[in-house]
């Protein structure tokens, strides 16, 4: 049996293929919208993909199942478990709506779907037997129920699809998941999630890439109190201190519900000059993203232009610049090269941002302004209406600076409402990174923006400088 996880570092994201090496077929499960390195792998061991399934409706990253049933002809298998406000949609009406128990089988691999619910309501785990060396399970992927020391957090249909204390009945339902299907399997499974450390679907996920539920069993946070059955200490130490859930969340839920656009081939990007360029951008009938990093976009960028860095993060901070859903728009990217481009193309459409159409390779020859900043020293004496600390309120509630107010920078572009519209906001995160795409985003919005040079390590590097702490 082949058994190869494919890790998107951007999303902290994992993604399966699994394959019978006698019978040359295979099964995706949660796979991401560009579809490349499915297709390379399978090629690679001789192997159709036959089948791609999914552990449930993801929030963080656009789906691409559809993507790639419609590139291999393979069969879709999805969940037909809890509940009808989160059953698949009619674009998923040519695919396998699983219950608990249902069997993948391709040559001596059999997949069975058990279901987990908690995080979702429909979530399912997929056993994972090889026929040829086994008679049982022995891998178990989790989706987004177990991770590495951690757990799928259970309040995203609240904080992301408006939900109202479902948080409540679902992490009683992932109690009961973990004490009535996890907890019976042996020690000797190994676990394989869908996200690793730095995602935002829970709030302490180890980076190692696999565990056991052997060592959960032992070793994870929650398992002294499944051992002594005390359902609301678990409850209150996992609803605790959960991160913000980015707002774009609420738009993958439901276009992973109803059933993602299909890109098919995508075409080349175009090269562009300053000269083509710049009329476009004048017209504002294009926006460029600046890929560089803060440091280098504050000495000076393109009015109106997105920061963006690429392409380690391009998903990730493309999802807060940029919505959709209201701009239309099309993108040009900076980018060393044409492949670099293409890269982060790739990336974006991972989050739904499809209208990349162009790149340039260097902004020489634009008119270039620096965003405004203010020095820590100065910004008392700065008049402003808003500070605005766009971290994590986790981050926030650990020390921030005396006045600032807590939008996280993956909701601010969400929010306007809770911006003051005239005046100056002043912005700041732990280092600018954040900040300065936070900011790109507003100033294009219209908002008058200073950034925090230096942000929250630059203030609390002058003598003097105390931060300020809250419960959060």
């Amino acid at each position: 049996m082949l058994l190869e996880r494919i890790y998107d570092e951007d999303l902290a994201h994992a993604s399966y293929i699994i394959g019978c090496q006698a019978e040359g077929e295979a099964l995706v499960i949660d796979p991401r919208r560009d579809v490349g390195d499915y297709l390379r792998i399978a090629e690679a061991n001789g192997m159709r993909i036959v089948g791609v399934a999914e552990t449930h409706i993801h929030a963080d990253y656009l789906s691409g199942t559809r993507e790639l049933a419609a590139a291999t002809g393979a069969t879709v298998y999805v969940s037909d478990e809890g509940g009808q406000d989160w059953t698949y949609g009619a674009d998923f009406d040519g695919a396998v709506r699983m219950k608990d128990g249902h069997e993948i089988r391709f040559g001596n691999v059999t997949v069975k779907a058990m279901h987990t619910p908690g995080h979702t309501p429909e979530h399912m785990s997929l056993l994972v037997t090889d026929g040829g060396q086994a008679d049982a399970p022995g891998f178990m992927l989790t989706g987004d129920f177990v991770f590495v020391g951690d757990l799928g957090r259970p309040d995203l249909l609240d904080e992301a699809a408006g939900g109202v204390d479902t948080r409540f009945e679902g992490g009683k339902a992932l109690f009961a998941s973990l004490r009535d299907r996890f907890l019976t399997l042996p020690d000797y499974v190994q676990v394989l999630p869908a996200h690793g450390a730095g995602s935002a679907c829970g709030k302490a996920l180890g980076a190692i890439p696999t565990t056991t539920v052997g060592y959960e069993r032992a070793f994870a946070w929650w398992a002294p109190y499944l051992r002594e059955d005390d359902e609301q200490g678990f409850l209150d130490e996992l609803l605790a201190g959960q991160p913000d859930a980015h707002a774009y969340f609420g738009r993958m839920k439901v276009q992973n519900r109803d059933g993602p656009a299909v890109l098919g081939s995508v075409p080349d990007l175009v090269e562009y000059t300053a000269d083509d360029l710049r009329p476009e951008l004048e017209a504002d009938r294009m926006i460029l993203v600046d890929t560089r990093h803060n440091s280098l976009v504050h000495e000076g960028t393109v009015p109106g232009s997105l920061n963006i860095p690429g392409a380690a993060k391009t998903a990730s901070f493309g999802a807060w610049a940029y919505n959709p859903q209201v701009e239309v728009r099309s993108l040009v990217l900076l980018a060393d090269s044409a492949e670099d481009a293409e890269r982060m193309r790739d990336h974006l459409v991972r989050v739904g941002i499809d209208t990349v159409r162009g790149w340039i390779g260097s902004l020489e020859g634009l008119d270039l302004v620096p965003p405004r900043l203010v020095a820590p020293q100065d910004l008392d004496d700065l008049d402003r209406v808003m500070l605005l600390d766009v971290r994590n309120k986790t981050e926030y509630a650990s020390g921030h600076l005396p006045g600032a107010q807590q939008l996280s920078g993956g909701r601010v572009l969400w929010h306007t409402d809770a911006l003051p519209q005239d005046g100056t906001i002043v912005t700041y995160c732990q280092s600018g990174v954040r900040s300065s795409v936070a900011a790109s985003a507003l100033r294009r919005e219209g908002y008058d923006i200073a950034e925090l040079d230096g942000s929250y390590l630059g203030w609390t590097a002058i003598a003097g400088n105390e931060p300020v702490s809250a419960e959060v």
